[in-house]
Formats: structure tokens, sequence, C-alpha cells
């Protein structure tokens, strides 16, 4: 082909490609904003990729520190999603028929865990699914979720379980801010956030400590009540100003608010052994020591107004000698979304089960 014989050459600009078409103005208005949108489209694509994929290695680390460093002598624990009974009390569960016989969904690997340490392991961790059927439709939900939890023997105090979720969550703080910066910095392009706050040793308030500050700030608690949505915002407000944290740990909750299978305090019966942790003013996790001996199960079950009979192996599982243990609970997409400070949930689950939505 000749110098003179070139080949057509694309138009360089939208423009020129558009003017060649001779469309109107009308037209290359609307053309211009399916582009934007394209291009939004694409960047949010990429930020919501990145966003599930933060998922992976926050799990992976989440194992690999117990299985090798937190959890001596540990073992993962592959726990069951069927149940006879609630796991937690109340009747926010996803029932069905199991061959004739009434189950449900768990809500939690609770039972399961609590079990295993009965039979001689120790320390078990779980990384599952789990089940709430609320219908809580809000940014921080969801009805099925990845559920990070682990159970432990007490040699002498539930600060045991607090002290391996301060080691276990800075650490993968840690990891995801040093190995996953590319899948960060996709995010904070699309979605502008400040890098989470925390210490090196986590902050502990009692939540008597807790309610003091909110009061100071004239907020009204009740001091054997639990602690509501804004409550909880305010909290962690006060808690960054004075302590320039945004992760720290809240226990020695009312024993009203918490589980049947919750230890109470030794000094004093109003309060539990528990214990929830927050970022940026929400609630990630909840931990507690459990209840080990099999008489005071029964008696705490039917005070919560749970039938007995639907926990009968469970309860069982104790009559013959538990050591003193305790854990704690958290949903991997609630941890993900709260570290990144995305505004919805739904941005951290590939396939996001709410009240509303079964499908896909």
């Amino acid at each position: 082909m000749s110098s003179e014989e070139e080949l057509p050459q694309k138009p360089n600009s939208y423009k020129e490609n558009t003017a060649e078409k001779k469309l109107s103005k009308k037209e290359l208005a609307k053309l211009e904003r399916q582009r934007k949108r394209q291009e939004v489209a694409t960047a949010s694509a990429a930020a919501a990729i990145a966003a599930v994929n933060i998922d992976d290695p926050l799990a992976a680390n989440y194992g690999e520190i117990l299985f090798n460093d937190l959890l001596e002598g540990n073992l993962r624990l592959l726990a069951g999603l069927l149940l006879a009974g609630s796991s937690e009390g109340g009747s926010a569960v996803f029932k069905l028929d199991y061959k004739g016989t009434p189950a449900c969904l768990a809500q939690s690997p609770q039972l399961h865990k609590q079990m295993a340490v009965s039979c001689g392991f120790w320390r078990v961790f779980v990384i599952g699914h789990a089940h709430r059927a609320e219908d809580s439709n809000t940014h921080k939900h969801l009805c099925e979720f990845t559920s990070l939890a682990a159970e432990m023997d007490i040699k002498e105090h539930y600060s045991e379980v607090m002290d391996i979720v301060d080691r276990l969550f800075v650490a993968i703080f840690d990891h995801l801010n040093e190995n996953c910066s590319k899948e960060l910095e996709v995010i904070r392009r699309q979605y502008p956030f400040e890098d989470l706050k925390y210490l090196p040793r986590t902050l502990r308030l009692t939540f008597e400590e807790g309610v003091r500050m909110l009061k100071e700030a004239g907020v009204e608690i009740d001091p054997l009540g639990d602690l509501n949505t804004e409550s909880e915002r305010k909290l962690g407000q006060l808690v960054l100003e004075k302590y320039n944290t945004e992760f720290y740990i809240l226990h020695r909750y009312p024993l009203a608010v918490r589980p049947f299978f919750t230890m109470p305090c030794y000094d004093d019966p109003n309060y539990s052994n528990s214990f929830d942790v927050f970022i940026r003013g929400v609630e990630i996790i909840s931990g507690a020591q459990r209840i080990h001996e099999s008489g005071y199960l029964e008696v705490r079950a039917l005070e919560c107004g749970i039938d007995v009979e639907t926990l009968s192996t469970y309860i069982e599982s104790f009559r013959y000698g538990t050591p003193p243990h305790g854990g704690f609970g958290a949903g991997l997409e609630r941890v993900a979304m709260l570290f990144l400070a995305l505004d919805n949930i739904r941005k951290c689950s590939l396939y996001p089960r709410d009240p509303q939505r079964l499908d896909p």
C-alpha cells in the first residue's frame, strides 16, 4: 500500500466520532450521559470486586493466626447449620421441617463450639455460615453471613478471651494494611475513607464506664439495659475523642440483655462476664464466658423462655463435667464493611441475603 493509500483513521475523540454520525445535540447529550454512567459503573465494579476480595485475606488471616499462634492445640470446627432449637434464644430463626421434626437454621455455631469444648477439644474456631431471621432492613445486617467464631477453656478469668480478640484483630488489621494495599487503593478511589484508628493494645472499658461517659455527654442510658444504635455510635465518637481509637472492647454487660448461656459476674449478678467489640461506633463482636454447669443452664434457659427440651442434647453434654470456657463470634462482612468505612454491608458480600433478597 502506497503512502497515498493510507488506512482510514479512527476518530481521536468521542466528539469526532459522534460528529461524523451527525447526531443531534439531544442525542449527543444522551450518549455523554451513557458514557459517564459506564465510567461510574466500571469504577464501582472494580471497587466492589476489591471489597469482596478483602473478605478472603481477612478470613484466611483469622484462621491462620488462630491455628498457628493464639489457640495452641486448637481445632477448626465444621459446625452444622441445622438445629432442633434456637442457639441464642428468641424467635428470630429460619424454621424448617426436618423429616417431620421441627428444626431451624443455626443463628451461630455457639452450641457446637461449646459441645466440642465439653468433649475435650479445649480450643476451637469456626469459619462458616450463620443465619438470622430478624426483619432488619439496615445497612449493617444480613440474614446470611460468614461467622468468625472461637471457643476456648478459661484458666482464671474471662479476660483471657478478650486477650485473644485483642491480639487477633490487631494482627488482622495490620495484615490488611500491609498486604492488601492494591485492593484498599481501588476501594479508596471509588469510596474515599480514612484508615481505621486502632491501638497496639486494644482499649477496654466496662459497661458502667461507657454509661458514665454517655451520661456526661447528656445521653441518658438505662444502667441495666442495652445500648441502642444511636448510643453505640455516640459512645464511639466519645471514645475516639478521648482515646484516639475507633476499635475498642466494652465488657461486663447487664445480664438481662445477654443470651441465656452467659455467666453472671461473681461480684454482681446484675452484670455478666461478657463483652462486645466495636469499630467506628458499630458492634462487630459479641463474646462471653459461658455457663458450664448443666443444672444452671436449665434454669437460665427457662428464665429466658426457651423450651429446655429443644436443648436437651446440648445441656446433656455438660452433665459429666466441662471446664470453664468462653468465646466470641464476629460477622466477616460487617468487619470488612467497617474496616473500609463503607456505607452498606452488601458491598462486602457477593450474594447478599437480606429480608428483601433471595436471588441470585
